[in-house]
């Protein structure tokens, strides 16, 4: 058993990462070690990142242990950047978080003074005076490179900022200046935030925790009000909500909601989230009260401004959005579904089912019993073809009788072949090529057969299936 990570105590006492766990309590018997569990990390730093939405919505995970918060135009917010650094730490402590903070104007700037250094905040000219002192590993540089660096002698950062530079990266590489140039502010080095940014958003700072479902469902319509006039500057309509409700004691809970068709009304959108809050009740714990409330348009389309006629004949597209958006938000997305057309050769996948997601399309499209269907097919066909055995006279040819469900029917007249072979694209090698025949037995009953592989091509001995029935 080996340590893998310290808290500033351990570290001040002198245990090392990697240092084996005997050791460790030979040098300090009151060690209290804790059993490492790599799934519950992650699921505590993705929480953390949750909790940090609160200043700003571009977090990024930096590995397994820290952050990265893009707080370009949020620091006034909180009074500035020595004031959101010292809130950040000071409510994390009182959650039981031990961290460090950094504020700079370089991600790499920052990580490497608050893994190594002890500045809160670094201005803009102060970086370099502040890196020469550290150590090479600062510079997020591979575990080899460090390695290599360090046994030549160049052991701190400043040992590298006036060296020849064509040198440095013929020995160990491009990486090397590449650390080095983030680190000092020379090389842009962009963040890739863990959830989307909205497009837009209010919140509201509540100076007393709310609890009761009613104040929130209220609250959330005045931040509707908010949402729809920065919409309707833009000419746009939210089809994406989300409904971000931080809880006092650092839990946040995230209630999405989608709308059939773009929207601006506060009045449909606070009608959305009360759908959804009564769908998602008891999993929304509200524990000591919720002390932020923030409404998001995560996705939003173009929605023109239309005025209403005179004729008296209502928008028959509003009752029915109304309808989805209530019957989705209530059951979840996927409760109503419509049948849909799939880029598919193969007729098993051709057609399938898909969740209604937007109104328009369905009012605009034609119902699928107006489009172009092939006319040799039957209207429904089997979910699975089931195997029959047919007997033809010649091997490219239509079956003259065959044996399916334990009934046998001999063939009165055929018609085809039509071939069909699967998407190369995808599993082409998956599925031999078909033969399909339009079947009518002598009683007059109609059936859809197809042989499966090509003789001497494809397979030696081709199998039948059935896979529709004519009405």
């Amino acid at each position: 058993m080996r340590l893998v990570a310290l808290d500033t105590v351990a570290e001040r006492v002198g245990l090392k990462r990697g240092q084996g766990a005997a050791e460790a309590r030979a040098m300090c018997p009151s060690l209290d070690v804790i059993a490492f569990d790599p799934a519950a990390d992650q699921a505590f730093l993705e929480a953390l990142a949750d909790w940090c939405d609160r200043y700003t919505p571009l977090v990024a995970l930096d590995g397994k242990d820290g952050l990265f918060l893009d707080i370009t135009g949020c620091a006034h917010l909180h009074g500035g950047e020595k004031a959101l650094v010292s809130d950040v730490l000071s409510r994390l402590f009182s959650l039981g978080v031990e961290a460090r903070a950094t504020v700079s104007s370089a991600a790499g700037l920052s990580w490497a003074a608050t893994r190594y250094g002890d500045a809160d905040v670094i201005a803009p000219g102060d970086g370099d005076p502040l890196l020469a002192p550290l150590p090479v590993a600062a510079l997020r540089l591979p575990a080899e490179t460090a390695a290599a660096l360090e046994r030549v002698g160049l052991k701190q950062i400043g040992d590298l900022l006036e060296a020849p530079r064509a040198p440095l990266a013929r020995r160990f590489g491009s990486i090397l200046l590449l650390r080095l140039d983030q680190a000092r502010g020379l090389e842009e080095e962009p963040l890739s935030p863990r959830l989307p940014v909205p497009s837009f958003s209010a919140e509201r700072r509540l100076a007393e925790p709310l609890q009761d479902e009613e104040y929130i469902l209220e609250l959330t319509r005045h931040l509707a009000r908010d949402v729809r006039s920065s919409l309707e500057r833009h000419g746009e309509g939210g089809r994406l909500f989300e409904l971000l409700l931080f809880r006092v004691d650092g839990r946040v809970f995230r209630v999405r909601a989608h709308a059939a068709v773009p929207l601006n009304d506060a009045i449909r959108i606070a009608a959305l989230f009360r759908e959804r809050l009564q769908a998602v009740h008891d999993d929304l714990d509200a524990g000591y009260g919720f002390e932020i409330v923030r409404l998001s348009v995560l996705r939003s389309e173009r929605l023109d401004p239309a005025q209403q006629d005179f004729s008296g004949v209502p928008d028959e597209s509003q009752p029915l959005a109304a309808f989805v958006d209530k019957v989705s938000a209530r059951f979840g997305p996927d409760c109503l579904m419509q049948a849909t057309l799939m880029e598919s050769h193969l007729p098993e996948r051709a057609g399938g089912f898909a969740a209604v997601t937007d109104v328009a399309a369905i009012l605009g499209s034609p119902p699928l019993g107006e489009r172009a269907f092939p006319e040799n097919r039957p209207l429904r066909i089997f979910a699975h073809p089931e195997p029959v055995e047919a007997t033809a006279e010649v091997p490219e040819g239509a079956p003259r009788s065959f044996n399916w469900r334990k009934t046998r029917y001999r063939v009165a007249r055929a018609e085809g072949p039509e071939r069909v072979a699967a998407e190369w694209w995808i599993d082409g090698e998956g599925h031999p090529t078909r033969d399909y025949f339009r079947i009518e037995d002598q009683e007059g009953r109609r059936f859809w057969l197809f042989r499966e592989g090509l003789y001497g091509r494809e397979t030696a001995s081709p199998r039948w299936f059935m896979h529709g029935v004519f009405a």
